[in-house]
């Protein structure tokens, strides 16, 4: 009888596995784990095999390891990189059988066998005599046979022997094996020129059709284990069943077989999931999915949530309470669970109070209603903007308040990007919520289990990969939390951590206290809105000056001479220029300028610093006892400076012995301390000085000066920079004299800039250079497909590059999240062969979802920034850029400061020549990229001789002055332009035609008070608010402005004239008035005045005073009246 690998009896040359390969098979039927494990032997033996026949490979001992064996040595770089990562599912089954007591299927067994056939007819296509191309049959494995039971009695004892040693298979012919081994490195010469001839006249390609099964065993089994399920066809209990029947399916015999259950702990099926192949929409399993539930339902009086995937994209539905939606994986028991159970314990928000202990404001509560019902009507992203010291959190813990006692929403995550921020977050929950479990992550990873989980984004991402449940599971599965709170939500966040809102699938709550007319337009993307409409805004226009919630601040914009100019030598005294010498000249001669931003970024001058301080002492507003300013952050431009104004502040101020003002810096011992003592009203220290650190998330109620010293760009920090001034304080200054105001000292003319550019300057995304490096090699690899780079020697080049990028694509973990979250692009690209043709989607797709996923062992950081830079310039040479620009200077400097300060050394001198040429210009006029990759691959290994940058750092005297002091100036705060709020109208209005209010104004019928009532609703409050509507159309009836937007049906607008046109008979003049009215009912909604019908467009040719009696004038006004009184109130 044929079977799978009888074929390989006839060659002589495979002796060395065909035997075991055979075994394999035979045995199946007989005992699948003996069958793996024959099969990993047979795995092993085929790769010494092939190390020991090829060349390309290191010779290697007969008894190394079989992963040592797959892994190195270029192995996996000379089969098709899908079959090489499936020959891991051989070791690991093989492993499973010889070092657990978990049983193997029959399935399991069959697909190792399958891969074994797979590698085996790989070794025939590249190094057989007489190579054909086959398919594995299932339907070729032999029955159970009495030679099945003798071989399998032989592999017991096989793995005996492998349990007593698990570097390698001990075999009882390793001698033999050695020995044909050794023959084979003889025959080396002859089998290489074989393979190079085989590969050119052969047609090979491995491109597996994932099936459904293979999907399953592949992605979807592993998911399910690695959530902590167990596999069980008998159980009925805790546990997963494969090909369950079910009944009542639309079909001839009324029966079919979903692809899983889930059993749950009271022996119900709580979950159905359908799987479709790899290459297939996960999408076309939900009718499926849909059909195997309803059988389950009437099968079991209880409907399992269904879920649908193939194996890269999964769906979760729950259709008894919400739509499809993608999510990161399949759910573990516990949170199928909680999501079953909350569909019989939900209550609705409108029957659930705020809690006006922790939001009372007007403001704050329509917030909180509009996330609530939002939430409830199963939209799941919100955005609150709201200015700085309103109350965000607040607004927040009163949202989870509320959702979770309607038992909508269990687990929430509050994430920031500071510690600070998320210490204090915690702490005002906790005083909001007191009967909540709270953990703060970055603190107490114990209490992880809490109801309410404080983290960074970094801690939540690592926590994800690598918090385990006893089992192995993940702890923080996809489920576990039911909202996302974000702090402060801004793109920079979502692009870095993104991974971490795709794996959970929660609802998203984000705070922000940017102006919504300033927010990017990818954030509003990111929470599925349209640009400026947040679900709900309450700005800092409207705290301070409507509501008087926040105290406005009044600012004071000054600056110096040298601040606004720089130092220029030649601008300078004598005495000055001498010190001016001592301090900047350097060795190739005296820098003749310093320019502006240089100061108090590397040069500190004395009398500039002092000017500042004695302002602030002097005109700053005082503390209630009279004697010196009240609390002041000093915001500074980076560390050296903030010590440097506080070394000045104890000079001048010594009677203060060092304690009034302080450093409050992220990295200095006693930050934290010294924050702890600013917040206590009246002790020292009263000046704070900081970077970055005080600028979020410190609520000093007492504030009253604030100091820009440093120049800010973007806008989310200069709002957060206010902000920290604004909050209210009661009898700050003696009872019933409270804050009114604050200072802001304006040194660097930051409101200056953001008048004249309200949208600032957000920093750009930072790209890692391992990435920068990586999508550069994939632009090259797109640009070396044209037939300008057709010679041999480029396409060298391209090939290195494909192994590149193909190494790191393969070399990225899926123990990670952002991996697994890509996984569909990961084993895509992995395979060498896409890379035969890239065109520009390829391209995109892999610089959008991989690059930002490459990591590299690589520690030499200077060589890979060489690798970006001389990849950019091989790039731009390729596209035509006329000039080599920022690249070519940087490339050029590094060569030259290698020159001048490394050239002794070893490595260095011995690249002189090429280090020399680089500087010359006739290198750079060749444009010559393969010039330029011999340049990249000689001159890498150098870079990491260049010295670091040297940093001057100069502490100076000269006499400075004011040069500007301008008060009461201001800035735009948010105030709206209100389009969204009329775009919300005339949406709603056009979506809503056929509601009964509507539809009787669009007709003519009178509105009702209970009408009024609604339209009132809609208006004020569901669309926006009083002020909203009054700002926008002052006090136009809500029926009239309706009338205006959605227009008149012009049958209803002629129907109101039918009895007039009926008893009057009307002349054709008279007739034509009348179309002329009907027409600018129909497009304007009514006739405001009657005086209009004297107006154009009613005056000519004919005027309604001349060609209507007095009677017919009455009665034609009674009509226009009456249509516009329809629309008011009946």
């Amino acid at each position: 009888m044929e079977t799978n690998f009888s074929f390989l009896e006839s060659k002589k040359e495979y002796e060395l596995f065909a035997g075991a390969c055979i075994d394999a098979e035979c045995i199946l039927e007989s005992s699948p784990v003996m069958s793996a494990v024959a099969s990993r032997k047979a795995l092993e033996l085929g790769v010494k095999w092939v190390y020991s026949i090829d060349s390309a490979l290191k010779p290697i001992g007969y008894r190394e390891g079989i992963q040592s064996l797959l892994h190195n040595n270029g192995f996996p770089s000379l089969m098709d990189y899908t079959l090489w990562k499936r020959l891991q599912y051989i070791v690991r089954n093989g492993n499973q059988s010889v070092h657990t007591s978990k049983g193997l299927s029959k399935d399991d067994a069959i697909l190792s066998l399958n891969i074994l056939f797979d590698f085996v007819e790989w070794i025939d296509y590249c190094y057989g005599r007489d190579y054909e191309e086959r398919e594995f049959a299932e339907n070729k494995i032999p029955n159970k046979t009495k030679v099945a039971e003798n071989i399998e009695e032989r592999y017991k004892q096989v793995l005996k022997d492998v349990q007593k040693n698990t570097d390698k298979i001990v075999d009882e012919k390793d001698k033999e094996i050695a020995r044909l081994l050794k023959a084979n490195e003889e025959l080396q010469q002859e089998m290489q020129k074989k393979k190079s001839q085989n590969l050119k006249t052969r047609e090979y390609s491995y491109n597996p059709d994932m099936s459904e099964w293979t999907t399953r065993k592949r992605y979807i089994d592993a998911d399910l284990k690695a959530n902590g399920y167990v596999f069980d066809q008998t159980a009925k209990r805790n546990c997963v069943e494969e090909e369950y029947p079910v009944t009542g399916m639309p079909n001839a015999t009324g029966t079919g077989y979903a692809d899983y259950v889930i059993w749950g702990d009271t022996g119900k099926i709580i979950a159905v999931i359908e799987a479709k192949r790899a290459s297939e929409s996960a999408d076309k399993g939900r009718n499926q999915g849909k059909l195997y539930a309803d059988c389950i339902q009437n099968m079991q009086g209880s409907r399992p949530v269904i879920f649908y995937t193939n194996g890269f994209e999964t769906y979760l539905w729950d259709d008894v309470t919400s739509a499809p939606r993608v999510v990161s994986g399949i759910f573990p028991q516990k949170d199928i669970d909680a999501m079953i159970s909350r569909r019989t314990i939900v209550k609705p928000v409108s029957t659930i109070p705020i809690n006006e202990d922790i939001t009372n404001r007007l403001y704050q509560l329509r917030a909180v209603t509009k996330c609530c019902e939002n939430y409830e009507k199963g939209i799941r992203k919100c955005l609150l903007v709201m200015a700085t010291g309103t109350g965000k959190t607040r607004t927040a813990a009163s949202v989870v308040d509320v959702m979770t006692r309607s038992q909508i929403m269990g687990r929430v995550l509050f994430l920031a990007d500071r510690k600070e921020l998320v210490k204090q977050a915690k702490n005002s929950f906790s005083s909001c919520l007191p009967d909540t479990t709270m953990c703060n992550l970055l603190v107490n990873k114990e209490e992880k289990n809490a109801n309410m989980v404080f983290s960074t984004y970094p801690t939540m991402l690592n926590a994800i990969d690598n918090m385990k449940n006893s089992d192995g599971s993940r702890f923080f599965s996809p489920g576990h939390f039911s909202l996302i709170v974000i702090d402060e939500a801004h793109r920079s966040i979502f692009n870095k951590y993104k991974a971490i809102f795709e794996y959970f699938d929660a609802c998203l709550l984000g705070l922000t206290a940017t102006p919504k007319n300033t927010i990017h337009q990818s954030t509003y993307e990111f929470f599925d809105m349209k640009n400026n409409m947040p679900t709900d805004v309450y700005e800092y226009n409207e705290a301070v000056y409507q509501d008087h919630v926040l105290v406005p601040y009044h600012l004071i914009e000054t600056s110096t001479k040298i601040a606004d100019d720089g130092l220029t030598y030649e601008k300078l005294d004598e005495e000055e220029r001498e010190q001016y010498e001592d301090e900047f000249c350097e060795d190739d001669g005296l820098v003749d300028h310093i320019p502006p931003e240089k100061i108090n970024t590397y040069i500190f001058n004395r009398d500039t610093v002092d000017i500042m301080i004695s302002d602030l002492m002097n005109h700053g507003i005082k503390h209630k006892n009279g004697n010196h300013v009240g609390k002041t952050i000093i915001f500074a431009q980076n560390k050296r400076h903030a010590k440097y104004i506080i070394e000045r502040f104890d000079v001048l101020y010594p009677q203060y012995k060092g304690a009034f003002c302080k450093l409050v810096v992220c990295d200095e011992p006693y930050a934290e301390k010294n924050l702890e003592d600013f917040k206590k009203p009246d002790e020292y220290p009263f000046i704070t000085v900081t970077v970055d650190m005080l600028e979020t998330g410190v609520d000093v109620p007492e504030i009253t000066n604030l100091v820009f010293a440093k120049k800010v760009y973007s806008r989310i920090k200069f709002e957060q920079m206010i902000g920290r001034g604004t909050r209210l304080c009661e009898n700050l200054f003696g009872e019933g004299r409270d804050k009114k105001e604050f200072y802001i000292f304006d040194y660097m003319r930051n409101f200056q800039f953001f008048g004249e550019n309200p949208k600032g300057k957000e920093p750009g995304v930072s790209i890692a250079p391992v990435s920068a490096r990586f999508i550069r090699m994939v632009q090259i690899i797109r640009q070396l497909q044209n037939a300008n780079y057709a010679q041999e020697e480029y396409q060298i080049i391209r090939e290195n590059l494909v192994d590149h990028v193909v190494g790191d694509i393969q070399a990225m973990s899926t123990e990670r999240v952002e991996v697994r979250l890509e996984a569909r692009y990961v084993e895509q690209y992995k395979a060498r062969q896409q890379y035969e043709c890239l065109d520009d989607m390829n391209k995109e797709e892999i610089i959008n979802h991989l690059a930002k996923l490459v990591v590299s062992g690589e520690k030499d950081e200077a060589a890979i920034q060489f690798d970006v830079s001389m990849y950019g310039i091989m790039l731009e040479t390729m596209t035509g850029a006329k000039s080599l620009g920022r690249l070519k200077r940087y490339v050029v400097k590094n060569a030259n400061i290698l020159l001048k300060d490394s050239a002794t050394i070893p490595d260095v001198k011995a690249k002189i020549p090429e280090l020399t040429e680089l500087t010359q210009e006739t290198y750079w006029n060749q444009k010559d990229i393969l010039k330029f990759e011999k340049t990249r691959k000689s001159l890498r290994d150098i870079m990491k001789f260049i010295p670091p940058a040297k940093v001057d750092i100069h502490y100076t005297n000269f006499a400075d002055e004011k040069t500007l002091w301008s008060e009461g100036g201001k800035v735009d705060m948010g105030t709206s332009d209100f389009e969204d709020y009329r775009e919300k109208v005339n949406e709603y209005i056009a979506a809503h035609r056929n509601e009964p209010a509507i539809n009787k104004l669009l007709y003519n019928k009178p509105i009702s008070a209970d009408d009024y009532k609604e339209l009132e609703r809609i208006f004020t409050e569901e669309l926006g608010t009083v002020e909203d509507y009054e700002m926008n159309y002052q006090d136009t009836p809500f029926g009239l402005l309706i009338r205006k937007i959605a227009k008149m049906d012009r049958d209803a607008a002629y129907a109101a004239f039918a009895a007039f046109i009926a008893k009057e008979r009307p002349n054709a003049e008279q007739i034509h008035f009348i179309e002329q009215v009907v027409d600018y009912v129909v497009e304007n909604g009514y006739v405001n005045n009657v005086l209009d019908l004297m107006k154009a467009p009613f005056d000519r040719p004919y005027k309604f005073s001349v060609i209507f009696t007095r009677e017919e004038q009455l009665e034609f006004v009674k009509i226009i009246n009456q249509i516009k009184d329809n629309a008011v109130i009946a």
